[in-house]
């Protein structure tokens, strides 16, 4: 000890090791908040932003879906036309669909992430499907277009479950996420990508993509109640031009050829109920030539009254060789007696 210092007193020494601690424990526990509430709040923000995401892309897939069916209703739009923009829509929804899958996911959002690659791959399929199958849908030839329009309609529900899956496990997913963190303030965003459920029903989606030959597609099956009542229709005449058509084996039919030729079907209404989406088709067959087929669409026909379609065969027939022209009324529910809803005309198309 240094002579004239005062001696150090234990107690006092104690007391400043104790202050000494105290302050280290507290500047630990100050850091240790900090850095919680750093993390906590980098947390909730990585949550935060990953929703704003996900809301960006749904708005932009809803956008493309209202442009989709706005391409299907357009009308005097050639089907390679339409075919083209809804193949543009679909590279468009593909793009987003990569978007999605580089987003960057908190591990609490990955089951919500998870689903809503789900919807959107549900998209990006059928819109896809139904670009490849307007061509067909849109053809004169029932026989091509029934079936596509019941493929299209059939997509038209992959519409319908990306916004269940969407709805009920993205939304509902991403809002537990943020409730059990107390994360408020948040809007999730909704989405409708088929408009209505007039989509689904093939007679409805052919009317709107005006696919006149394919709007009998599915009307077979319809399960709407059967008005009491007898139901049906009966073929009068069929003419070509000024030509009025003759029916029998033995018939000499000489129709001028053109490269639109257009059959005027007259018939009747024979029941006692107004029929609608009444098709009138017409085929032309022969040895060694290819079968055309056109049909035309009535939207209603009035009980006891009569009616007439013309049907353009959208194609130049055989000239000089003999065919058999087939009319049809076709079969409408209810309808037992379908005898009278056909006939068969012998003929050789000529040059005009």
């Amino acid at each position: 000890m240094t002579a004239g210092a005062d001696p150090v007193d234990p107690q006092q020494v104690r007391t400043r090791r104790l202050i000494a601690a105290a302050v280290s424990v507290i500047v630990v526990i100050a850091l240790v908040f900090g850095v919680k509430g750093c993390l906590d709040g980098r947390k909730e923000q990585a949550l935060k932003d990953y929703n704003r995401d996900v809301a960006s892309l749904v708005q932009e897939s809803d956008a493309n879906a209202d442009e989709f069916f706005a391409a299907l209703t357009a009308t005097a739009t050639s089907s390679t036309d339409v075919q083209s923009q809804v193949s543009q829509l679909r590279l468009r929804s593909k793009a987003q669909t990569r978007e999605a899958e580089n987003l960057d996911v908190p591990g609490q959002m990955k089951p919500p992430h998870r689903n809503l690659l789900i919807a959107l791959g549900l998209l990006e399929e059928a819109i896809g499907k139904t670009a490849d199958r307007i061509p067909a849908a849109l053809s004169t030839d029932s026989a091509t277009a029934e079936p596509a329009v019941l493929t299209i309609a059939g997509e038209m529900r992959a519409f319908l479950a990306a916004d269940v899956v969407y709805r009920r496990r993205t939304v509902a997913l991403i809002k537990q996420v943020l409730d059990d963190d107390d994360i408020g303030g948040q809007t999730i965003q909704d989405s409708t990508f088929l408009p209505n459920d007039g989509w689904l029903d093939p007679p409805t989606v052919a009317r709107r993509i005006h696919a006149d030959a394919g709007r009998g597609a599915g009307s077979e099956a319809s399960s709407a109640p059967l008005a009491p009542g007898s139901h049906g229709h009966g073929l009068l005449a069929v003419s070509v031009g000024t030509l009025a058509l003759t029916a029998g084996a033995n018939a000499s039919n000489r129709p001028v050829a053109s490269s639109n030729v257009t059959f005027n079907v007259k018939f009747a209404n024979q029941g006692e109920n107004p029929e609608t989406d009444v098709r009138v088709r017409v085929t032309i067959s022969g040895t060694g030539t290819k079968t055309i087929t056109a049909q035309k669409t009535v939207d209603q026909t009035t009980a006891g009254a009569e009616a007439t379609v013309a049907v353009p065969l959208g194609q130049a027939p055989p000239i000089g060789t003999g065919v058999k022209i087939k009319v049809e009324v076709r079969k409408v529910r209810g309808e037992s007696n379908v005898a009278n809803n056909v006939a068969e005309y012998p003929a050789i198309f000529t040059r005009g």
